[in-house]
């Protein structure tokens, strides 16, 4: 990770540019009952992280922080990305059965999950040996040389532009967040085939009311 991430004090700017800029850590501070899942400013700095050019995109972000972003993977994360509903499966075993998961990011009807890097090019492998492996609908696995189009830092309350387009599930919270690796995400995936083919009924952690409230106890984690 860059230095001037390390070392906040190199992210500010100087006190003309500070009084006529949006200070988007904050926005990203502040406490709102309108946001179900909302980047914190650690968060932001680990999503730059992944920028060849960290402060520049930063930069960007600051002055439209409710645009989403596109951002390459293979250095700070891998994404695997799942259609929603076995993605909604995967994540009920990660957090009731497994140790939960890292960031997830929700797009065009599919979910997202930031894994390690690395993970986009073992999975697939490892789905190929796997008993379960043909039940697992196909994925899309980003890595190096890809790239991948995130939420917006923060995200409109009301009016046009709210609860549309890309959104945070499970949004970054520090520099240093835990990712799954290619082994945990196997097993979530074999647990959400196996779960997707029983009869039994299950109950699911995700509220059928309101699709975008935060569900998930992020200090779960291990």
């Amino acid at each position: 990770m860059s230095a001037w991430l390390r070392d906040e004090t190199l992210l500010t700017t100087s006190e003309p540019e500070r009084r006529t800029r949006t200070d988007i850590f904050a926005l990203l501070r502040e406490e709102s009952r309108h946001h179900a899942a909302e980047v914190t400013a650690p968060g932001a700095g680990w999503l730059v992280s992944s920028e060849a050019y960290p402060r520049s995109a930063l930069a960007l972000w600051e002055t439209t922080p409710t645009s989403p972003a596109v951002l390459p993977c293979g250095t700070a994360f891998d994404v695997v990305n799942v259609p929603d509903i076995f993605g909604r499966r995967m994540l009920d075993q990660l957090w009731s059965e497994g140790p939960g998961s890292g960031p997830v990011a929700m797009h065009r009807g599919r979910m997202m999950l930031f894994a390690s890097p690395g993970t986009a090019q073992r999975l697939p492998s490892l789905l190929d040996w796997e008993e379960w492996g043909d039940a697992v609908p196909p994925l899309l696995c980003h890595g190096s040389g890809d790239a991948v189009t995130i939420p917006p830092l923060t995200s409109p309350a009301t009016g046009e532009g709210a609860g549309s387009g890309p959104r945070w599930v499970v949004a970054p919270d520090t520099r240093h967040p835990w990712l799954p690796g290619p082994d945990v995400l196997l097993w979530a995936c074999v647990r959400a085939a196996r779960t997707g083919s029983s009869s039994s009924v299950r109950i699911s952690i995700f509220p059928p009311a309101d699709q975008g409230a935060k569900v998930y106890d992020v200090s779960r984690r291990r």
